[in-house]
């Protein structure tokens, strides 16, 4: 299947975050954006709570420039950061007193949660979703099951 060059990279920063112990909801350089900027936290000052959809002004100013950080506009990078929190099992947007993991890095809950960003990520760009295994199941019918065995 081709994919993007954003999305190839994307899920190559996530797959070694995870498989490396460096993907961490509740650090900006180390969550799902964070790691496919480069481990860089300047996208938090894109909206003013971690977590939120809504852009703050320079958000505005970026999305409205049309500029793009590794591929992805600045609401695209607010939304793949809310995937990832909300399948990880936490209220948004992050804050001490909201819902949130007992164990933040366990590898069953960074994986729900790379598994949404991934599912995520593949609708931006308009392609079937890459974790999908159905397909590993199909079969085709036959039509004399008395032939079988």
């Amino acid at each position: 299947m081709k994919t993007s060059v954003r999305l190839d990279a994307a899920i190559r920063k996530l797959y070694k975050a995870f498989h490396t112990n460096e993907l961490h909801p509740e650090c900006c350089k180390q969550c799902a954006v964070g790691n496919i900027l480069d481990n860089t936290d300047s996208w938090k000052h894109l909206t003013d709570h971690h977590g939120a959809l809504q852009l703050n002004y320079l958000g505005n100013v970026h999305q409205a420039f049309g500029r793009k950080f590794n591929g992805y506009t600045p609401s695209e990078l607010l939304h793949i950061e809310a995937t990832f929190l909300e399948a990880c099992g936490y209220e948004l947007p992050l804050h001490h007193k909201n819902k949130k993991p007992k164990n933040p890095t366990d590898k069953d809950v960074l994986f729900k949660g790379l598994s949404a960003v991934i599912t995520y990520l593949c609708t931006l760009d308009n392609i079937p979703n890459i974790l999908d295994y159905t397909k590993l199941f199909e079969f085709e019918k036959k039509k004399n099951y008395s032939q079988i065995a």
